[in-house]
């Protein structure tokens, strides 16, 4: 049995990820990227990427719109939390 400091660990990592993943997919609506943002925007890419590169390759974008960190977030949540149940 994982201690609780361990499940909390593991959750703020969790959380922490899934913040990044969502910050990263709201500043793809922004027209332009400079300066900060660009390097931000840059380092969030190479974070996120290859997490979210999993599910684009599976489902298609619908229009011009990516579900695809949709279901992400979702597989990463449902995941963690199976995965502490299971511990």
């Amino acid at each position: 049995m994982l201690s609780a400091s361990i499940v909390h660990l593991i959750m703020s990592l969790v959380d922490l990820y899934t913040f990044l993943i969502f910050v990263y997919v709201m500043m793809s609506w922004l027209p332009s990227k400079r300066g900060v943002l660009a390097d931000i925007d840059y380092v969030l890419g190479r974070l996120c990427d290859p997490y979210l590169n999993l599910f684009r390759r599976i489902i298609p974008p619908i229009g011009m719109v990516d579900v695809s960190p949709i279901v992400a977030l979702l597989v990463l949540q449902f995941a963690v939390r199976l995965l502490l149940i299971l511990i």
